[in-house]
């Protein structure tokens, strides 16, 4: 028996966090891990007391063709990364991983490096979360030092 490696060990329970996801897209999980201890999870699914996509039987972005990655504040969802964070101590996150998973909803199939929103870098930033860990081609792993965001950022406002 091949014992999984940490990343393989995060991901997948990412991945089983993800299900409980109620988008008509994809279904994300996060997993805040430190020191080898689960801080949080979080998956993406409308604000509590309102209703899921799944539940109304359709997605606004879906509907107007609206292209991954663009015109979030159309979507009822609250992100995998943001719900993690949100139900943590940041005391907890500083120094912190964040592993990110997540599956297609009409292939089935796992996203393939999988990259943070604009918002959930902010926040995950914010969180003083130190890495991303997110599944990259041939079985492997991108790690994301949250350190090259915001040097980007320091970039982009020059």
């Amino acid at each position: 028996m091949n014992r999984p490696t940490k990343s393989e060990y995060y991901t997948e329970i990412a991945l089983s966090v993800a299900q409980r996801s109620t988008c008509l897209r994809r279904r994300f999980g996060a997993v805040i891990v430190k020191s080898d201890q689960i801080i949080s999870t979080g998956y993406n699914g409308a604000p509590r007391k309102t209703a899921n996509c799944i539940d109304l039987g359709y997605c606004a972005r879906k509907q107007l063709s609206i292209p991954a990655g663009q015109n979030y504040e159309l979507c009822r969802a609250v992100h995998a990364e943001m719900n993690a964070v949100i139900h943590a101590s940041r005391l907890d996150m500083v120094g912190a991983d964040l592993y990110l998973a997540g599956l297609d909803v009409e292939t089935g199939n796992q996203v393939i490096h999988p990259e943070p929103c604009l918002l959930c870098r902010r926040v995950i930033i914010n969180a003083g979360i130190q890495r991303v860990v997110v599944p990259a081609e041939s079985e492997g792993f991108h790690y994301i030092d949250v350190d090259d965001w915001i040097l980007q950022d320091r970039v982009s406002f020059k």
